[in-house]
C-alpha cells in the first residue's frame, strides 16, 4: 500500500472482498481521481488522510467490486426504459395484471403499454400468462404489446389494429401470426423459431423523443446502479442502428452523465448486406475509440445473420443454412485484418462448430491471437467445442437465459440434457476464458442477482433445479465470473474487476452479506451503496444520504417507472412491490428459527386482523413460533 497524496475519500470500517489475490480482504480503502489509492486496514488507510479528505464510515457492511454485466442490451434498452412496464420479478400474474390495468388508466393515446421481456410465465404462482381476451377486458382501447422471452408476443385488439396486422398480412420468414377460424389474426405471434416478426412488430410503436430518452437512459442506469452494476458490454441489438442509436449515450458520456461504465459492440442490421456494413464500419470508427466510461469494443453479436441460431426452446433446434460459413468468413477476415474483436450469439453447439471450422481457417493467415473474441450463450457447447475455443485463445460469455427458459429446455429435451446448459463449471476447469451477464432486457432480467443465484444453485427462477452440484459454482467463483473475469472481454484487464490499488474505484454494498445469505435470498439482493470512479452514484437505507445522483422524474409524466420503478416492482410498495418488501423484512428478522407457518415472515402474524381476542393462542394453536423469537 504506497500512497504519496491525500486521498479525495476514504470508506473506512468494512468488510472488503477485494478479489485481489495477493491482498483478498481490508476493512478501509481510499479514493484518489477516481481510482483505489490504497486497500488494507483502517489503520494504515487512515493515517493516508489529509485535512480535505472525505471520510466514510461502513459500520461494519461487506462491501464487493462493482458487478459487470457481460452482455446486455443497455443502450436500446435506455431509450425505451421509462415507456416500458416491467415484469421482471413479480410473484404472481395477479399482481402483474394489476399493474397492466394501472398503466393503461394512465396512458394516453396513441402510446401504447409495453411488457417487453425480462419475465417467464414460470416465475408466477399461476405458472401461466394471461390470455388476450384478459388484456382485451383490462385494455379495451388502449394497445398492449406483451413480450415472453423470443418466444411469442400477445397483442390486444387494440395493438392489432395499431400494427395493421389483419387477414391479407403474410406470416414472415420463421414467424407466424396464429389465425382464427376466419383467418383473422387472433393476436399471438410465435417465433419459429426466429424472433423478427416480436421484434419488429415491437418496433412499430410509438418512440420517445430524443430528450425524453436521455431521461430515460438516466433512468435505466440508476436501476442497474441499485442492483450494484456499474459496469456493462452493449452486445448491440436488432433495430439498434449505428451511429443514430447511440446518439443518447455519446450526449451523456460527453455530459459526464453515464453512471455505467459502458463498452458496445457494433451489430448489423442488414441481411445480405453484413460484410458492407462491417467494411465501413472498420472504415470509420476505430477499435477502442472513446474513453472509460463510454468506448468501442467491436463487432457483434450478430456478424452475419445465416448464423443466428435463435433460443426458443418451444421449438426444434434450427439448421443454419449451407451458405453459412462463406457469409461468415467474408465478415471475419474484415474484422481479422482490422484487429478488431468479436463476439457472435450461438447457441447451440451444431452451430459452435460449424463457426469453428470458420474461425480456424481465417487464424491459417490472419492469426486471432491476441483479439479476445468470443461465443456468447453457448447451452448445448460441447467438451470439444470448448477445446476448440482454447486452442484459438477465445473466449465464452455465458448469461442466464436458460433460469427463465429452462422449463421449456426440460420439457423438450430432458433433464439430461438440461444439467450443463451451459457446461459453465467444465468451461472454468479447462482454463478457457468466461464469465457472466444477462442478455438482458428481452430474454431475462437485467438483475445481476439473479444471475448469480442461478450460478451458485442451479435453479430457474421458477424454483426449478435444472443443474447437479457439479456444474454448480461457489459464491466466490460466481463473483468473479461478474467482475474480474469480464474485464477481459472488453480487453480491461487491470483497469477494473477488483478492489485494488490503481483500479478503477467502482464497488457495491449489497443491502445483506452475499457470502453468508441463504442460497434462497441471493436473487432478492439490491445495493445500498453504489459507487462508480469514486462517486457515489446510488444509495439507500442508512446510507441514503450519501445519494448524489439527483435525477429529475422519469419521462414522460405517465411513465410506468414513476409509479413502478424496476425490478420487482420495488417502486410500488403497497401494490405489485410489497412482496418484495416481505421477503426483505424476512430476509433481515435476525432470528435464528423460522417459524412453521410463517417461515422469517414474522410481521405477517404479528400485524393479522383476526377477529380474535388472543392471537398467541390462536397461532400457537396452529403451530405457529412468530412469538417465541
Amino acid at each position: 500500500m504506497i500512497a504519496t497524496t491525500a486521498p479525495d475519500l476514504i470508506l473506512r470500517r468494512g468488510v472488503f472482498t477485494t478479489l485481489d489475490r495477493s491482498n483478498p480482504t481490508a476493512s478501509a480503502v481510499a479514493v484518489s481521481d477516481g481510482r483505489f489509492l490504497a486497500v488494507g486496514n483502517d489503520t494504515d488507510v487512515m493515517a493516508l488522510a489529509g485535512p480535505d479528505t472525505r471520510v466514510i464510515d461502513l459500520k461494519g457492511r461487506r462491501i464487493l467490486p462493482g458487478l459487470i454485466d457481460n452482455h446486455l442490451h443497455i443502450i436500446r434498452g435506455g431509450l425505451n426504459f421509462n415507456m416500458e412496464l416491467r415484469w421482471d420479478g413479480v410473484r404472481s400474474l395477479a399482481d402483474a395484471m394489476g399493474m397492466l390495468k394501472r398503466q393503461v388508466a394512465v396512458t394516453p393515446p396513441p402510446q401504447w403499454v409495453r411488457v417487453v421481456g425480462g419475465f417467464t410465465a414460470h416465475q408466477f404462482a399461476e405458472k401461466c400468462l394471461p390470455t388476450i381476451d384478459e388484456l382485451n377486458a383490462v385494455a379495451p382501447d388502449t394497445p398492449v404489446f406483451l413480450l415472453h422471452l423470443y418466444d411469442r408476443a400477445l397483442l390486444n385488439g387494440a395493438a392489432l389494429r395499431a400494427v395493421g396486422y389483419t387477414k391479407d398480412t403474410p406470416n414472415p420468414p420463421g414467424g407466424e401470426i396464429m389465425r382464427d377460424a376466419n383467418g383473422n389474426p387472433t393476436g399471438l405471434l410465435l417465433a419459429k423459431p426466429n424472433a423478427g416478426i416480436l421484434y419488429a412488430t415491437l418496433a412499430r410503436g410509438p418512440k420517445l423523443p430524443f430528450d425524453y430518452q436521455l431521461n430515460s437512459t438516466r433512468h435505466f442506469m440508476r436501476e442497474l446502479n441499485r442492483l450494484g452494476v456499474t459496469g456493462a458490454i452493449d452486445a448491440g441489438g436488432g433495430f439498434q442502428n449505428y451511429p443514430e442509436d447511440y446518439a443518447v449515450v455519446q450526449k451523456l458520456s460527453e455530459e459526464d452523465n453515464l453512471t455505467i461504465r459502458l463498452a458496445y459492440n457494433l451489430f448489423t442490421q442488414k441481411p445480405k448486406g453484413e460484410k458492407e456494413d462491417f467494411l465501413n464500419w472498420t472504415k470509420t470508427s476505430k477499435y477502442r475509440q472513446g474513453d472509460d466510461y463510454f468506448r468501442h469494443n467491436g463487432a457483434g453479436e450478430m456478424l452475419v445473420f445465416s448464423a443466428a441460431d435463435f433460443e426458443d426452446f418451444r421449438q426444434p433446434r434450427p439448421d443454419m443454412p449451407p451458405g453459412m460459413e462463406g457469409e461468415l468468413e467474408a465478415v471475419v477476415r474484415i474484422l481479422g485484418e482490422n484487429r478488431w474483436p468479436w463476439r457472435l450469439h450461438a447457441t447451440y453447439d451444431e452451430t459452435i462448430s460449424r463457426a469453428l471450422d470458420v474461425f480456424e481457417r481465417v487464424n491459417q493467415d490472419i492469426p486471432l491471437s491476441g483479439l479476445n473474441w468470443f461465443f456468447d450463450h453457448a447451452e448445448t457447447i460441447s467438451e470439444h467445442s470448448i477445446d476448440r475455443i482454447a486452442a484459438l485463445g477465445g473466449g465464452i460469455a455465458v448469461q442466464h437465459r436458460m433460469a427463465y427458459q429452462g422449463e421449456y429446455f426440460v420439457e423438450r429435451y430432458g433433464f439430461g440434457a438440461a444439467e450443463a446448459t451451459p457446461p459453465v463449471a467444465k468451461m472454468l476447469e479447462k482454463g478457457v476464458k468466461v464469465s457472466a451477464g444477462t442478455d438482458a432486457t428481452r430474454v431475462a432480467s437485467y438483475n445481476p442477482w439473479v444471475s448469480l443465484a442461478w450460478l451458485v444453485t442451479g435453479r430457474t427462477v421458477g424454483g426449478l433445479r435444472i443443474y447437479p452440484q457439479h456444474n454448480c459454482l461457489d459464491r466466490e467463483t460466481a463473483l468473479r465470473m461478474w467482475t474480474e473475469n469480464v474485464t477481459w472481454f472488453s480487453n480491461e484487464e487491470g483497469k477494473k474487476g477488483r478492489i485494488q490499488a490503481g483500479q478503477f474505484a467502482d464497488l457495491c454494498m449489497p443491502d445483506r452479506d452475499y457470502f453468508a445469505c441463504a442460497e434462497s435470498e441471493i436473487a432478492d439482493t439490491t445495493s445500498d451503496l453504489t459507487m462508480v470512479g469514486g462517486r457515489i452514484v446510488y444509495a439507500a437505507g442508512e446510507f441514503a444520504r450519501l445519494d448524489q445522483a439527483g435525477l429529475p422524474p422519469a419521462m414522460p409524466d405517465w411513465s410506468p417507472v414513476r409509479a413502478f420503478g424496476g425490478y420487482a416492482a420495488w417502486g410500488d410498495p403497497k401494490g405489485a412491490g410489497a412482496s418484495t418488501l416481505q421477503r426483505t423484512a424476512a430476509a433481515s428478522c435476525g432470528c435464528a428459527h423460522g417459524c412453521s407457518v410463517h417461515g422469517h415472515d414474522h410481521a405477517t402474524a404479528w400485524s393479522s386482523r383476526l377477529p380474535i381476542a388472543d392471537l398467541k393462542s390462536f397461532w400457537g394453536a396452529l403451530g405457529c413460533a412468530c412469538w417465541a423469537v
